[in-house]
């Protein structure tokens, strides 16, 4: 949705913009060619991989890119240090990058066989192999549970145990079997790893920590005007933009001093620029299936 992304954040001279999320670079390209040679982007990613692959492709655009190794809840020290408070806009598309899934060694296709790793940096971390082994039956169970929406959340993680207790499971392609074994029905055009693959890579990464931490800190990254527009793979993370947005485009309607009083806001501090999720154009789903479920949300600073 690289054309909604730059619509949205309208870049202009002088501007400074960050993508919290650069991946290969595709959004910070988009936006580097729409801006006026005065503007500058800071690129955050906790992948190296991904770094390199940037670094490439944005190398024409010389100075006028910062690339970071970090994550996009760490932007507050990361701007601040590089002196790039207030933003004019910033842009995060979440998730697993259609690079990371294409490459087997990364372990997040249940598709490829590869290891059971599914860290996104892998310079440090828990991977998933060594989640599913340290955590119980029922913890692992509430992890599928609560952030794959699996059914059979119970059933597939005593699977799993039972598999690590005897030294069975190791790779990718292992794990896709035994939860196809284990699930006593099946999705249509889903394949019965989706979910388990998803919570696990979620917790892993601690996706939804990262998010809810950048959401309670962002606004004071953007001066009035600021634009933030945020793209979504699942329900999960959508509800929390959804209603982190809402929450700050309303307007309490409290006096001034009574708001100070109670130590809450007393007026709307964004505006709403989405009203509903836009989705993808039927053309981009044809040409990127992995688009089909994205959602994008964008807020202007007050």
């Amino acid at each position: 949705m690289q054309s909604e992304v730059v619509a949205l954040l309208e870049p202009a001279p002088q501007g400074i913009y960050c993508d919290g999320t650069l991946g290969g670079g595709g959004h910070a390209e988009a936006i580097l060619e729409s801006s006026p040679p005065t503007s500058r982007l800071i690129g955050i990613d906790r992948d190296e991989a991904a770094l390199d692959a940037a670094r490439k492709r944005l190398d024409r655009f010389g100075d006028r890119v910062t690339l970071v190794h970090g994550t996009f809840s760490q932007a507050p020290k990361i701007l601040g240090d590089l002196g790039a408070i207030p933003l004019d806009g910033m842009v995060l598309d979440l998730g697993v990058s259609s690079p990371q899934f294409d490459q087997k060694e990364r372990g997040f296709s249940f598709r490829q066989e590869g290891p059971l790793d599914m860290r996104m940096d892998q310079s440090c971390g828990e991977s998933a192999a060594e989640l599913i082994e340290r955590i119980s039956v029922y913890d692992l169970a509430v992890v599928l549970k609560r952030y794959g929406e699996e059914r059979y959340a119970r059933r597939i993680a005593r699977a799993i145990k039972e598999a690590v207790a005897t030294e069975a499971l190791s790779t990718t392609t292992e794990l896709a079997a035994l939860i196809a074994a284990a699930v006593p029905t099946q999705e249509r055009h889903k394949d019965p790893a989706t979910r388990t693959f998803q919570a696990l890579r979620i917790v892993v990464n601690n996706e939804l920590g990262e998010l809810e931490q950048f959401l309670q800190d962002f606004l004071p990254l953007f001066k009035p005007g600021g634009r933030l527009v945020v793209i979504a793979f699942h329900s999960l993370e959508d509800v929390l933009i959804k209603n982190r947005f809402r929450d700050l485009a309303r307007d309490p309607g409290l006096p001034a001093d009574i708001a100070a009083s109670l130590g809450v806001r007393d007026r709307a501090e964004v505006r709403l620029l989405t009203r509903k999720p836009e989705r993808p154009s039927e053309e981009e789903v044809a040409g990127n299936p992995r688009a089909r479920s994205a959602r994008l949300r964008a807020v202007e600073r007050m």
